[in-house]
């Protein structure tokens, strides 16, 4: 039994059927990062899994459990977090303030603000500045320790590199390592390089269907079987 497991996934924008069979799974521990071009479905993959844009027909299972037909706000309490493209924090709030509305009222908010400072001690120096003040990097960042707190389990990132400069984006990778240290993650990533630098496993998209798969070790983008893909 894997951690996460999509069988056979369709997933509809109304007429517009996005996911035409995804089928794939995610160990423990992994980071599993979902690639190609633009508008074939990586988005809406995540979308699908947090329940957002529910699949009309398939299977999703985390940790062995069917999750499919849930309200999203239950699927988040199984412990699945989401970093979305754009961020969407309070920007009118202190990252303080950004880290408490992500605490689940069960928890301790105290001991969650301890943890995602210690993941990310930049934070804690800028903890009363408002996210829309922040740099691109510290907001993504923070977008990050949102989705940490609660205990979650599983992350689902996508695009954290999008419109970061090149050293800022060294501080998210270096973010995305340490946070997978407690946490099973699955990248949407539209840097190449990037994914596979960060990710253990790749399941390429094309389509709305899975077409390649595999380990990232030695991958590269002048790969045939990936170039053909990616290529505009």
């Amino acid at each position: 039994m894997s951690f996460l497991e999509l069988e056979d996934v369709q997933t509809y924008y109304g007429e517009s059927h996005v996911l035409q069979g995804v089928t794939l799974d995610v160990e423990e521990q992994e980071i599993v990062a979902l690639i190609g071009r633009n508008g074939v479905g990586k988005t809406t993959t995540l979308r699908s899994i947090l329940q957002l844009t529910p699949p009309r027909e398939g299977t999703i299972r985390y940790k062995g459990e069917e999750i499919g037909g849930k309200d999203t706000h239950e699927v988040s309490n199984d412990g699945i977090g989401w970093v979305p493209e754009e961020r969407r924090m309070f920007g009118y709030l202190t990252v303080e303030e950004n880290i408490r509305v992500a605490v689940k009222p069960d928890d301790d908010f105290e001991a969650q603000r301890e943890y995602v400072y210690s993941l990310f001690p930049a934070l804690d120096e800028f903890s009363e500045k408002e996210a829309r003040n922040l740099s691109g990097g510290q907001q993504q960042m923070l977008a990050i320790a949102r989705g940490m707190v609660g205990q979650n389990e599983l992350l689902l990132v996508d695009e954290p590199s999008e419109g970061l400069a090149p050293m800022i984006v060294d501080q998210v990778v270096d973010a995305l390592e340490t946070a997978s240290e407690d946490t099973t993650m699955v990248l949407v990533e539209q840097n190449f390089p990037l994914a596979m630098e960060l990710a253990d496993r790749f399941y390429l998209i094309d389509h709305g269907t899975v077409v390649e798969s595999g380990s990232t070790e030695g991958v590269t983008a002048d790969d045939e079987r990936i170039r053909r893909y990616l290529s505009a």
